[in-house]
């Protein structure tokens, strides 16, 4: 297959597309460790009062389990924070005490028996286990021998809302 422009926006699949490319990701950065991400959903009772998202101050890893409310009013909590070595999506009803006692800090009278396990995402991340933070990456691979391919790696969640602009920075990437 020939194409003159290559996005790859892959999510957890961008290093394995750009290695088909021919491109050695690990010295360029883009290897990525799988980050999973637990959430569990509140029961009604223990919403009350809750107007709006609660976001604590971040953790290494992310921004910590924070609470939100999604279009039909239900509250979740989430994400924590596991690195993993393959994608698995089950919650651990056993993360619940934690869950519970990081919501309390900034919600006092939530329960544990409040929390019901809900769902699970996995997150790109570039750096691994206590390694320092580090950026998602938006390059063009043109001196690599791949002019016009693009790669997006690493994006997670600030990829949606900042997606606008990272069409724009694309776009400015690639030959005219």
């Amino acid at each position: 297959m020939r194409a003159a422009r290559v996005i790859n926006a892959a999510g957890l699949a961008a290093p394995r597309v750009a290695e088909l490319a021919g491109l050695d990701i690990d010295p360029l950065g883009y290897r990525q460790h799988l980050c999973k991400g637990d959430y569990f959903s509140l029961r009604g009772s223990a919403t009350k009062g809750l107007a709006h998202l609660i976001y604590p101050l971040p953790v290494h890893a992310g921004l910590g389990v924070h609470l939100t409310l999604d279009l039909s009013g239900q509250v979740r909590a989430g994400p924590d924070t596991t690195y993993v070595d393959a994608e698995v999506y089950d919650v651990d009803p056993n993360k619940r005490a934690a869950f519970g006692a990081a919501i309390r800090r900034y919600f006092p009278h939530v329960q544990d028996d409040d929390l019901e396990p809900d769902y699970a995402g996995m997150r790109p991340k570039l750096q691994g286990p206590g390694q320092p933070f580090r950026d998602f990456v938006i390059a063009e691979s043109a001196e690599h021998g791949l002019p016009g391919f693009v790669q997006l790696v690493g994006i997670e969640s600030p990829g949606l809302t900042a997606s606008e602009a990272i069409a724009r920075r694309v776009a400015a990437l690639l030959p005219r």
